[in-house]
């Protein structure tokens, strides 16, 4: 079974021109099978800002209105992925954009209220993963931003580790799928303002006993979750560190295992 690699970036190499353009540097050097995801940044906040358009967030997540999805679709969708993909064939790696629509790749459904009505946001139902294989066998590099639908011809926001988790899953059927989870951090951290406290190894327990006592921030809590959920879902291993942690196995970074 071949490797496939799927890296997310996310968190403030999104927002920072020069450290986006060392990592797609790095992603394009990757070899073999390679996917990324990204998430969308800072830029829908400040765009949605300059069109007095409000933005509600709720416990780190976005409540995402008509207005707000609109905005996200032509950042995420738009400038940032397709910014991402020129950039990616400037390295000489053929890229190509998708949203969760394109190919219907990621259906999705909307989001139920509970405590708090989210809007157009969207849960990963399902995966389709033909087209998908189709552009790897062929070395074309997928690339994924935090859109999805609802096989209904609605377009809903999703979070972009939900996405990197959830295609890992399904394309770990045909793939031995390594997942990548990239940001300006070293890894997992034992103390938020400690850079080198780097957890090196977690397996499931640890994870359960460090989340009891409260060691992970607000932002991880979910990213981990999504980590678990792949591990525990045939994807093979998991990673979270800097962007180099996709091409350099001799440094310091974060391996979750169960």
């Amino acid at each position: 079974m071949e490797t496939l690699k799927i890296i997310k970036v996310g968190g403030n190499i999104i927002d920072d021109e020069a450290a986006l353009e060392k990592f797609l540097s790095q992603f394009s050097t990757v070899k073999g099978h390679k996917l990324l995801v990204h998430g969308g940044g800072k830029l829908a906040s400040k765009m949605a800002k300059s069109m007095d358009v409000p933005v509600n967030m709720v416990d780190g997540r976005r409540v995402t209105d008509a207005e707000t999805l609109d905005i996200i679709t032509m950042v995420y969708a738009g400038k940032i992925n397709k910014s991402i993909v020129a950039k990616l064939q400037a390295n000489n790696c053929n890229a190509i954009g998708f949203s969760g629509a394109d190919g219907n790749t990621i259906v999705s459904v909307k989001r139920p209220v509970k405590k708090v009505d989210y809007g157009f946001v969207g849960d990963v139902k399902k995966v389709n993963t033909k087209v998908i294989s189709i552009l790897l066998e062929n070395n074309v590099t997928p690339v994924f931003c935090a859109i999805t639908h609802d096989k209904n011809g609605q377009l809903l926001n999703t979070n972009a580790d939900t996405i990197a988790s959830e295609l890992a899953v399904g394309l770990s059927k045909f793939y031995k799928v390594e997942l990548y989870y990239c940001f300006e951090k070293n890894g997992v951290l034992m103390s938020v303002d400690d850079d080198d406290s780097i957890i090196e190894h977690m397996d499931y327990g640890t994870y359960e006993t460090l989340k009891h006592n409260g060691v992970f921030h607000d932002g991880m809590l979910p990213k981990l979750a999504n980590c678990y959920h792949a591990i525990e879902n045939g994807v093979s291993r998991v990673f979270i560190g800097n962007s180099t942690v996709m091409i350099n196995k001799n440094q310091k970074f974060t391996t979750l295992f169960l």
